[in-house]
């Protein structure tokens, strides 16, 4: 069955309707696998920072800063743990602390700080062993680092509330109002002391909506499975390629692609790879893509050599754009691949007459 990028125009134009149809059927779902990235912490990982704050709290019986901040000198990753019974996002505690001290932590150090301590089991424990470090030599005690106060800080602000419990609020509801803190450190201890499994609640709220958390985290990364797929079909048919950093500037494009090919000085192929499952954002990547045609044609008008522009889009999204995919097929010629099409790519695109690795 021919897609698209096989047709010359005429057909193309003929065929569109179902030259659509069958790239929307191309079109898959990221729901179902998403990228763990470096920061994603296993459940067995969880239980161990649960198990070390539970053991250097007593069961939680004896939860206070002194006994948090040991735990989590042990353990970095007890930190998530600590949020997670509070139920917060890092922004949400973050501004919680700012309310109850006068230590400030920005929205991107409270996320950078959780992610730390995610990825680096040890963080915490060479944060402050530093700090002691240079104490004993300078023979005074210098201010805390700031990441140190600003842990302090948290784990200040999460013991507190945790330990009050939820207040009774007319016509609203208490954070605090969970199974395991609603009653304060009594309801802690009973969720740990009880034979419920209770490191798995903690770890599913974590996750939070299955995965949810987890999906906002590495949003990023998701939007990135497709240019790594592109980018691994250059590099095995040794194909000379320029990749774009985030937000990069290229002298002559108002809109930088993702991929030059050979190069952005005098591309012949200009590559914009995209993944979405929400239509809304679907209809902004489709008139970046809309961009880069206009902004090629531009070029040829100024006397620059014509050269293709390519999309590589996946996800849910796309498929709810069905005139603005309609659109796209005709202005790039039908060069539109999927996932499930990527393959085809070198093929049907100017890239073969820089292949250097044969298949």
């Amino acid at each position: 069955m021919q897609r698209p990028f096989q047709l010359d125009p005429a057909d193309l134009e003929a065929r569109l309707d179902e030259m659509l149809e069958m790239t929307c059927l191309d079109l898959t779902s990221e729901f179902l696998l998403m990228p763990s990235g470096p920061a994603y912490m296993k459940y067995e990982q969880f239980r161990e920072a649960f198990e070390t704050l539970k053991r250097n709290t007593t069961a939680f019986s004896e939860f206070n800063e002194a006994n948090s901040f040991k735990a989590l000198r042990e353990n970095s990753r007890v930190l998530c743990v600590i949020r997670t019974i509070l139920g917060m996002t890092p922004p949400e505690w973050a501004e919680l602390a700012r309310a109850e001290s006068s230590i400030d932590i920005p929205q991107n150090a409270a996320r950078t700080l959780d992610r730390k301590c995610r990825e680096d089991v040890g963080f915490v424990k060479r944060l402050d062993l530093r700090f002691r470090n240079s104490s004993s030599k300078s023979g005074k005690d210098p201010e805390r680092p700031l990441t140190l106060q600003r842990i302090e800080a948290l784990l200040k602000t999460a013991v507190y509330y945790i330990n009050q419990g939820a207040k009774e609020v007319e016509g609203a509801i208490h954070r605090m109002a969970k199974f395991d803190t609603h009653e304060g450190s009594e309801s802690l201890r009973y969720a740990a002391k009880e034979n419920i499994p209770y490191a798995v609640l903690l770890y599913e709220r974590y996750l939070g909506r299955p995965f949810a958390a987890h999906r906002d985290s590495v949003s990023e990364l998701v939007g990135e499975v497709i240019e790594n797929a592109v980018e691994d079909r250059l590099r095995k048919s040794g194909v000379t390629y320029r990749k774009t950093r985030r937000a990069e500037k290229i002298p002559g494009f108002g809109q930088a692609p993702d991929f030059c090919i050979p190069d952005e000085v005098n591309p012949s192929v200009i590559i914009e790879a995209k993944i979405t499952s929400d239509d809304g954002t679907a209809r902004d990547k489709v008139t970046r893509i809309k961009e880069l045609e206009t902004q090629r044609n531009r070029h040829v008008a100024e006397g620059r050599p014509h050269y293709e522009v390519v999309a590589c889009i996946d996800g849910r999204g796309f498929r709810q754009r069905r005139e603005d995919m309609r659109q796209l097929l005709l202005r790039l010629n039908g060069k539109v691949f999927t996932m499930a099409s990527l393959d085809y790519l070198i093929t049907y695109t100017r890239i073969r007459e820089y292949v250097t690795i044969p298949a």
